[in-house]
């Protein structure tokens, strides 16, 4: 069964273009004129991947990816914008967009995007569905912080916190490396798994979020350390040294 694809976008002309290069690769693709519409779409249908305009009428692309992402809806997101602007980007990827391309763009790279993001979609549900069968309610503890990978939840002192789907993923890989420094351009691969050139800066910017809701004092972090020149580490706190 080809997999199903939602595209977003007012530009008549870029939405056929869209359409046309992947439909032409296989994929079934819905197209939607404007926020509101797409917004509807993806929240009642299944569909495998989302590529959303940035700039739409009615609602634009980043609150409908925040309102997904709030509702729990996980499909990966694809965002699309005619801005060259590094608040954007940063804001669509914390937000729980999966990848971010400027207009204009090549089709052809559009595409292989799309069959990235799927593909690791895919590697993120098997091996999430395997630690479920080995490891059927597993919880990390690390400190006063309990990580439950497989529902995507995380506990400090017992209360949930509200974290992104990115930096769920962030932390929890941070955590599966306890003690190991790792440096930006390794998070940036694993979690986005896509190399932003000169971009590192996005995973500091996680990294802040991070700190603001776990770390007891953000001045002096005592879980997620920063290694000077190299990147990052997570660790066991010694909360009473």
């Amino acid at each position: 069964m080809a997999q199903r694809i939602l595209v977003v976008d007012d530009e008549e002309s870029i939405a056929t273009l869209l359409q046309f290069n992947l439909e032409q690769s296989g994929f079934e693709v819905t197209v939607a004129s404007d926020g509101e519409e797409g917004l509807a779409l993806a929240k009642d249908e299944p569909f495998d991947l989302l590529i959303l305009d940035l700039m739409l009428p009615k609602i634009d692309g980043l609150d409908i990816c925040k309102q997904l992402r709030q509702n729990k809806k996980m499909t990966p997101i694809l965002m699309l914008t005619a801005k060259d602007d590094e608040f954007d980007k940063v804001l669509g990827l914390e937000l729980g967009a999966d990848d971010y391309m400027t207009k204009p763009f090549s089709p052809r790279e559009v595409v292989a995007r799309v069959r990235a993001i799927l593909r690791r979609s895919a590697q993120l549900s098997e091996t999430s569905e395997a630690a479920n069968n080995e490891e059927n309610g597993r919880v990390i503890k690390i400190g006063d912080v309990e990580i439950f990978p497989e529902n995507y939840e995380v506990l400090v002192h017992k209360k949930a916190l509200e974290l992104t789907p990115k930096e769920f993923e962030l932390f929890l890989y941070l955590a599966n490396h306890k003690g190991r420094v790792l440096t930006r351009d390794q998070l940036l691969n694993a979690v986005w798994n896509y190399e932003f050139v000169g971009d590192t800066r996005i995973v500091d910017v996680h990294i802040s979020h991070l700190r603001e809701k776990i770390e007891p004092n953000t001045k002096k972090p005592v879980y997620i350390k920063t290694v000077r020149g190299l990147g990052y580490k997570l660790e066991e706190p010694q909360l009473h040294a």
